[in-house]
């Protein structure tokens, strides 16, 4: 699937959070303080549309819109590709960073042990 711009991945954010909506929905949603323009989102949610993120149900010239891709495929495919991208398809080296770098405390630390011993069981 294409990659989402930050724009459009806000915008899915609404619609995974809302599962459906029409676009005034997703502009109610939005914290932006003057709200963006309604041709500015609806073109947004067409390229979502476009792209297969989404899918609608009309209602004569209305749309109701709905996601095409949950929010877990859509994560799937993002850590394959931030994997790819910049740890060499190495999960050793993003959780190396995210301990580093990231400093996680003792606790989340714990908590990626625990999950690890019990793949190992």
């Amino acid at each position: 699937m294409e990659e989402l711009t930050k724009t459009e991945e806000r915008i899915m954010q609404v619609f995974w959070r809302l599962k459906k909506a029409f676009v005034k929905d997703v502009i109610e949603q939005l914290p932006d303080d003057p709200k963006p323009p309604y041709n500015t989102i609806s073109s947004v949610v067409r390229l979502l549309e476009k792209k297969g993120y989404l899918a609608y149900k009309a209602y004569g010239k209305t749309y109701e819109y709905y996601p095409a891709i949950s929010k877990g495929e859509y994560r799937k495919l993002y850590i394959k590709k931030l994997l790819s991208g910049y740890f060499d398809n190495s999960p050793v080296s993003l959780l190396s960073f995210m301990v580093e770098e990231e400093q996680l405390s003792e606790e989340e630390i714990n908590e990626l042990k625990k999950l690890i011993d019990r793949i190992d069981q």
